[in-house]
């Protein structure tokens, strides 16, 4: 049997939904490097469903907690637990767009086809599941192009479309629009309420105060590596419970 994010595919063809692995559970959760403490003592839960979107200034951890919700880093401390299921499972139903995205020095639609080839999904549905990701995110026309001669935005919407095209439960994003213009931004939101609708998970951390209110449903709020608050976006942005989200908030500095 072959995991394909939301869907499992069995020798015969049939597919049935894997086990899920949300909710996620964070208890406790430290980091440190070189005698620093970067993430202290944080705690939280999200589930399926809602937005969550990371908050914070420059040096909050933002990143770094998606980093080791995704495993890509290995805490000092605390721990961070999907809904029972195994590693295996968790690794193969969420995903990862960073900042920056990396592609491979393949054609736009190459680029889908070998992740589709390395998960192991047969040759006759490869070409289907290609197509559909890259009309979802306004590609299809540059398809044959090379992906590294792609525009910002549309690179950033290309890395969307593969790590959306095997349909995880939760997909990472780490500022994904923070080097785009407003029309490249807006895309890529347009993009990302899609995936939501499919009803993938999105975890995000994000610098633009609108693009939070526009997508998020719930915040996390990261000062000096704590969680500050954890509320949904409506409560967060209109009546925020702690001085550094107030101050974050009115744009002042926060040291």
């Amino acid at each position: 049997m072959k995991t394909m994010g939301l869907l499992s595919i069995h020798p015969d063809g049939h597919t049935m939904t894997p086990e899920a692995i949300l909710p996620l559970v964070v208890h406790d959760l430290c980091y440190e490097i070189g005698g620093k403490q970067l993430l202290d003592g944080i705690s939280f839960r999200t589930d399926a469903g809602p937005r969550t979107v990371v908050l914070g200034p420059n040096g909050a951890g933002k990143s770094l907690l998606l980093r080791l919700c995704h495993g890509l880093l290995q805490p000092s401390a605390g721990t961070i637990a999907w809904a029972g299921t195994a590693p295996e499972t968790v690794r193969r139903c969420q995903a990862m767009v960073f900042q920056r995205p990396v592609l491979l020095r393949r054609s736009t639609a190459a680029n889908i086809t070998y992740v589709l080839r390395l998960q192991g999904i047969p040759r006759r549905q490869r070409r289907a599941m290609m197509m559909e990701a890259l009309e979802q995110a306004g590609l299809s026309p540059l398809a044959a192009q090379p992906a590294r001669v792609l525009s910002g935005g549309e690179q950033q919407r290309l890395a969307l479309a593969r790590a959306w095209v095997l349909k995880p439960q939760v997909l990472f994003l780490d500022e994904p629009t923070a080097s785009l213009d407003p029309a490249a931004t807006q895309a890529v939101e347009a993009l990302l309420e899609h995936i939501h609708r499919t009803g993938t998970k999105i975890i995000m951390t994000t610098h633009d105060l609108g693009q939070a209110r526009r997508l998020a449903d719930e915040v996390l709020f990261l000062h000096h590596g704590r969680l500050v608050e954890h509320a949904p976006a409506t409560a967060f942005f209109s009546n925020p419970q702690s001085k550094e989200a107030t101050a974050f908030l009115e744009g002042k500095l926060l040291w």
